[in-house]
């Protein structure tokens, strides 16, 4: 665990510690999201029964987010990150090995709570070490996420004649990944938070713009293999390649996004890849056949790829700028759980707009991202402070 000071070997390790808890939680939620069919069926869950499970599931994700906001300032986020591993780890091993349908659902809402806790901490983590460092880090963690998911998708992929109740092994990463050492509260930084002076409408803005980019997100990883079977009929084995380039391309330029905000700054980039989104938009729902729409999805996920972090960097130096340092930490975890909110609203409304508005057509549905992209424009000027991670 990091000292109060922070050594560089200290913030050397929390920082790999922090991206193995973001490439935990990729792999584990790629893992499962990639085998609901087989869930579907092990189960007998028609289409109706497993979207509200799912939804449950999206909605305790929120929940858990809440339960960051109230724990964290007391406990410190490394505490909070480390019991979130614990429900997730716990929570996995129950739905996988559940012999009746209540247990799998109630494992399956406990793995909701856990995946907001840690999705709000993790993001807490990643701030926290901007800030000590004084440079942009949060791109490459989302990366590591992103590289997480690459991973689960890979292994769903690699496993699917492995034995049901084998999967249960995945509770032992984030049981691991619990142990990592991570980022402790400086000494003298307050244990409660505030909201006093923090310019939400500022934080809102920026919020809106992670809205898109998880509508847009959702869209793509939900509905972009059901695309390519339903518009072009692409071979059935070959439909997750809606998903899998996009996932690499996006990962790939989180990866190298840190190195790309400093040297071109947030706002400019944000607008470059939101032309860039724009386009690879217009080509999917233009598409004449599938691999031009895959190469459309690809370009799409190095359009959007550091709206996500760039998103919390910037909330984040909102919230802590003029605070002093026994309030700031306190305050900006607090602020980072809640924005973390917008996360689900837009996955929601990826997951359903996309798909009531291309009920007929799928290619009517993308354009509700196509449009809703434009806003990337405009909202990028609330990026300003995502520039400056030491403020």
């Amino acid at each position: 665990m990091a000292t109060a000071t922070g050594t560089g070997a200290d913030l050397r390790r929390a920082r790999l510690a922090i991206a193995a808890a973001f490439l935990t939680q990729g792999l584990v939620f790629i893992s499962l999201t990639t085998r609901l069919p087989r869930i579907q069926d092990r189960w007998d869950l028609d289409e109706l029964a497993l979207s509200g499970v799912l939804l449950m599931m999206v909605l305790l994700a929120g929940v858990g987010s809440l339960v960051a906001e109230k724990l964290a300032p007391r406990l410190d986020s490394a505490v909070v990150l480390r019991a979130g591993l614990v429900v997730i780890a716990v929570s996995v091993a129950v739905l996988v090995l559940a012999p009746v349908t209540a247990v799998f659902v109630l494992g399956l809402a406990a793995y909701g709570v856990g995946l907001g806790i840690v999705d709000a901490t993790g993001n807490m983590q990643a701030v926290a070490l901007e800030h000590r460092l004084g440079r942009v880090v949060l791109p490459s963690c989302h990366g590591a996420w992103t590289l997480g998911g690459v991973i689960g998708a890979v292994l769903t992929l690699a496993t699917t004649d492995v034995p049901w109740s084998a999967l249960a092994a995945l509770a032992l990463l984030p049981l691991a990944a619990a142990a990592a050492p991570y980022l402790a509260r400086d000494s003298g930084e307050a244990a409660t938070s505030t909201d006093t002076d923090v310019p939400w409408r500022a934080i809102v803005m920026i919020g809106l713009a992670l809205v898109v980019f998880y509508t847009v997100d959702t869209a793509a990883s939900t509905w972009g293999p059901v695309y390519l079977d339903d518009v072009f009929r692409a071979p059935e084995e070959l439909v997750a390649l809606a998903t899998l380039p996009y996932l690499v391309a996006s990962g790939l330029v989180r990866l190298v996004g840190d190195r790309l905000t400093e040297q071109v700054g947030a706002v400019r980039l944000l607008r470059v890849g939101a032309a860039i989104a724009l386009v690879s938009l217009a080509v999917i729902v233009a598409a004449p056949t599938w691999p031009v729409a895959v190469l459309g999805f690809t370009l799409l996920g190095c359009g959007v790829a550091v709206v996500a972090p760039l998103s919390f960097s910037a909330a984040a130096a909102l919230a802590g700028r003029d605070a002093d340092p026994a309030t700031r930490q306190a305050r900006v975890d607090a602020v980072v759980a809640r924005f973390n909110q917008f996360n689900y609203a837009g996955a929601l409304l990826g997951a359903v707009m996309t798909g009531a508005v291309g009920s007929s057509s799928l290619r009517v549905g993308f354009a509700v991202p196509l449009v809703l992209v434009v806003a990337l424009f405009w909202l990028a000027r609330a990026f300003a402070p995502a520039d400056d991670p030491s403020v």
